[in-house]
């Protein structure tokens, strides 16, 4: 009686034991580790997820025109800067500070020292300026503004 007893405890407890185990983690996302497989799985999910859409923007096209229009303008403005240049240069090379007026725009040099300069642009119609810096002696710009 007393076997039937101890026998019948150990088969109680026989699933118990079996069943025990570690727990152990599998990441599933392919980014950290998980099985690559599922990675268009979770994509997909994530896209049917996704509520935000990008504004549609309505693009204009552009014509042979105003292709053309914007080529001239930025070869009138080089012009434009290379006699200003031209004007501002001494002799040895050498920018001089004063000012320099245009149609839509004040230059104005401004000698700081050590053989740097700073050069500001005002347009006329607005009073916006920009300025920056620039070493003469070291033949590169320094900063901007």
């Amino acid at each position: 009686m007393m076997k039937q007893r101890v026998l019948c405890g150990l088969m109680l407890m026989l699933p118990i034991l079996v069943n025990a185990g570690p727990l152990v983690y599998y990441p599933i996302n392919p980014s950290f580790g998980g099985n690559p497989g599922y990675g268009a799985v979770l994509l997909n999910e994530a896209q049917v997820q996704d509520q935000h859409k990008a504004p549609v923007v309505a693009k204009t096209p552009v014509t042979a025109l105003d292709t053309f229009n914007k080529r001239l303008q930025t070869a009138l403005i080089n012009r434009l800067s290379s006699n200003i240049i031209s004007s501002v240069v001494n002799g040895t090379g050498k920018v001089e500070a004063g000012i320099t007026e245009t149609t839509d725009f004040i230059i104005e040099i401004t000698e700081i020292g050590s053989g740097v300069i700073r050069i500001t642009t005002t347009a006329k119609a607005t009073g916006q300026s920009q300025s920056f810096e620039y070493d003469q002696d070291a033949e590169s710009s320094l900063s901007t503004q």
